[in-house]
Order: structure tokens, then C-alpha cells, then sequence
């Protein structure tokens, strides 16, 4: 046989690593620094982006304590607005005589439905 090349062998960490709450906060809040990025931090603490992007996660959940780091930003929470039915959108008048069948808004006034209910009664 001849000799191809040399395959290099590269040691994976003995035992895996633990990492405390409180490292994991100050990793989080290193990425928060504008212009730092996810692989950056991961990179200089020697573990995977992915993992540090699972603190962030905790941490946008309040799961993670994260210190305050001189120039972070934290963003800003955004409040959408939550349309609630209510009853004028959700219920309605049915004026049922004989055959006829006429449906209003519940926001309709009062007067105005006596008014159509004697002039269906009317025609009936």
C-alpha cells in the first residue's frame, strides 16, 4: 500500500464543561454590545454559537440573569396593539316577522328599531 496522507486527530475536552448562570449572563451581555457579534463571544469563551444563542434565548424569556455590561443595548420592547371585540362587533339585532328576517347592528338606536319593526308588522 502506499501512503495517501497524514490524517491529523484532533482531542475533543475530557469531561463537558458547566458553565454557572452567572458566566452565561456575562457571555449573554458581551453580544449585546452593538457591533459584537454571536460567533465572536462564543469564539473567545471557546464554546459554540449555537449554545450562547440558547442563553440569549433563556434570557429574552427572563430565564437568565443578565448583568448590565457598559454599551450594551438592550432592545426596546415593542407593544402591539390588541384588538378586543366588542359587543357592537360581536352581537346583533334580528328582527324576525313572518317570513322576513332583518339583522342590525347593535350599535343601532333604539327608535330606529321600534321604527323598522312597526313598518315590517305593517307589511306583514
Amino acid at each position: 500500500m502506499e501512503a495517501v496522507g497524514f490524517v491529523e486527530l484532533l482531542a475533543a475536552p475530557a469531561v463537558k464543561r458547566r458553565w454557572s448562570d452567572e458566566a452565561k449572563g456575562r457571555m449573554v451581555a458581551e453580544t449585546l454590545v452593538p457591533g459584537v457579534t454571536v460567533n465572536e463571544v462564543a469564539r473567545r469563551h471557546g464554546l459554540k454559537a449555537n449554545h450562547l444563542s440558547s442563553w440569549r434565548t433563556l434570557a429574552r424569556k427572563g430565564k437568565l440573569v443578565v448583568p448590565e455590561v457598559v454599551g450594551a443595548e438592550f432592545a426596546a420592547p415593542v407593544a402591539s396593539p390588541i384588538v378586543v371585540p366588542t359587543v357592537a362587533t360581536m352581537a346583533s339585532i334580528d328582527l324576525i316577522i313572518g317570513p322576513v328576517t332583518v339583522r342590525l347592528d347593535s350599535a343601532t338606536p333604539a327608535a330606529r328599531v321600534a321604527e323598522l319593526a312597526v313598518a315590517l308588522r305593517a307589511c306583514s
